[in-house]
């Protein structure tokens, strides 16, 4: 009987809806910094240089495997492990929304200070979200719950990305953030219809550790993976939106880019890749999309150019990339939940999706300055280049992981 067969349907269902309600919570702030923000100081003057390094807010996302065993081990409150994690980081990431009607959209440091505080704790939040997730979702339901996680995120684009640019074009800074600032509090009623066991009911077997993870082969096959399959996509997403500015795109339209691509190509592509994973498998998953991927960067290469024309082919690859990138979500998740271990799963799935976030954020970091010196044209040709590198790279490893596999079970 598989695990899935084991969770009566009712359960089931409540578990799905208490993800996505905690996927969201996190995720419209988060796209409030990284996709309203940015194209609101770039219009307001910021150069695009500052922009790129606004991308130090992805620090904490890179750097939570290291407090990721204290939230583990610690229970904010007597009957509220994981949930009580929610409740005060949620919480308090709302405040952080409500600090910044102290700056301006051209203040680079004030905006940066809170962002970076906010980004602490939606870290420490996904570091619970996804401890929950590891341990009550069954085997066979994991490409769901991924695929949840990424129709989540669309949420948050939608909400926090487009809703806020709509609402900053029409109404300004101060009703933009009060009304992002409200709604973020909605998903807290995630939190509290979280079921965990008491205190004292379950006894940790092993303290989880790095030592542990990186024991193990097939885990350091794969955190290879995690490294190098996302090591072009910084320099395009940093700069994407101040791209879009710099053609000449209004602000509202970018936001209506954003949030109909999120709401049709990102929701279908979550389900699509959740279909892929289940019958082709994760290594065939991954080589598809970053081939999409390789072509969507030389879409923007060709545009960045000359070479294309017209805005029509820049919005074709702007939502060509967002469905790539929630298919990716759902790829990649399910093949670090695959190799994460029973005895620390938390912990192995927080580093891996750390993994993945440092070449993203050392391109991002540097896009930027490449586009300001090179210009866009070398900056996506680059971006061209490395995508389909990394392609041949994760095939490869996916082949060592695979016939690792295939030695061992023939050894038993």
């Amino acid at each position: 009987m598989s695990a899935a067969a084991l969770v009566a349907p009712g359960d089931r269902m409540r578990l799905f809806a208490v993800l996505a309600g905690l996927y969201i919570a996190q995720a419209i702030p988060s796209y409030l910094l990284v996709a309203a923000i940015p194209p609101i100081m770039r219009e307001a003057g910021v150069s695009r240089t500052a922009i790129g390094y606004f991308s130090i807010l992805f620090l904490p996302l890179v750097l939570k495997f290291l407090w990721a065993p204290m939230v583990d081990r610690i229970r904010p409150f007597a009957r509220a492990h994981r949930a009580g994690w929610v409740i005060l980081t949620q919480s308090g990431t709302v405040l952080c929304i409500l600090a910044l009607l102290a700056v301006g959209p051209a203040d680079v440091v004030g905006i940066l200070c809170i962002g970076f505080i906010a980004s602490v704790l939606v870290s420490t939040q996904d570091i619970a979200t996804d401890g929950y997730a590891a341990k009550h979702l069954p085997e066979a339901d994991r490409g769901i719950g991924n695929a949840i996680q990424g129709g989540a995120v669309a949420a948050g684009v939608v909400i926090g990305g487009t809703m806020g640019l709509v609402l900053y074009r029409h109404f300004g800074w101060q009703v933009m953030l009060l009304t992002i600032a409200a709604v973020s509090l909605l998903p807290l009623l995630s939190a509290f219809a979280m079921r965990e066991p008491p205190p004292g009911s379950l006894e940790q077997a092993t303290r989880p550790s790095l030592r542990a993870f990186l024991s193990r082969p097939e885990a350091r096959m794969i955190l290879w993976i995690a490294l190098v399959y996302r090591a072009s996509e910084g320099l395009v997403k940093a700069m994407e939106g101040p791209y879009l500015v710099d053609a000449g795109v209004p602000l509202h339209v970018i936001g209506y880019i954003s949030g109909l691509s999120a709401a049709t190509v990102g929701l279908g592509g979550s389900a699509i890749a959740a279909v892929l994973v289940r019958r082709s498998g994760v290594a065939t998953t991954l080589s598809l999309l970053g081939g999409m991927r390789t072509l969507c960067f030389l879409l923007f290469t060709l545009h960045a150019s000359g070479t294309l024309l017209g805005m029509w082919p820049l919005f074709g690859a702007a939502g060509f990339q967002t469905l790539i990138r929630y298919m990716e979500i759902v790829a990649l998740y399910s093949l670090f939940m695959a190799v994460s271990s029973s005895d620390q799963p938390g912990t192995d799935f927080t580093v891996l999706a750390c993994a993945q976030l440092v070449v993203y954020l050392v391109g991002s970091l540097v896009s930027g300055k490449i586009a300001d010196v090179l210009g866009y044209p070398v900056l996506f040709g680059l971006s061209t280049a490395l995508s389909g590198v990394a392609v041949v790279a994760t095939v490869v490893l996916l082949r060592q992981v695979s016939a690792s596999r295939t030695s061992v079970s023939r050894k038993r």
